[in-house]
């Protein structure tokens, strides 16, 4: 399994747990492709949402369906920077363009008060 930095993945998720990201759901790889191409067994993701009142938050990053593939505009919620086991992505779903990947990369700096 090959996977990028800003790759697109449906990732089968457990249940929620409070506000936590649940269920099949597409995420979008933040990790560093050094990280990717290790043996490491770990991803770090941004959960997308298709409620577009989160688009509204700071550091989100609204992605329309026409440059994502998906059936529904989305928002990658950079407040919700998950890492998940390889074993969940399921099915390669995209790519994002460098631009969208540097503005969720730019929504975790602000999340993190850089």
């Amino acid at each position: 399994m090959v996977i990028r930095q800003g790759d697109i993945w449906w990732a089968d998720l457990d249940a929620p747990a409070g506000s936590a990201p649940g269920f099949r759901r597409p995420v979008v790889v933040v990790q560093g492709d050094s990280f990717n191409r290790s043996r490491i067994a770990t991803v770090v993701c941004v959960p997308l949402t298709s409620n577009l009142r989160w688009a509204e938050a700071p550091g989100n990053v609204l992605l329309p369906a026409r440059s994502t593939g998906l059936p529904k505009d989305s928002v990658a919620n950079v407040s919700q920077v998950i890492t998940l086991d390889r074993g969940v992505l399921v099915e390669n779903a995209a790519k994002l363009s460098r631009r969208r990947v540097e503005a969720i990369l730019a929504g975790i700096d602000v999340v993190l008060g850089r």
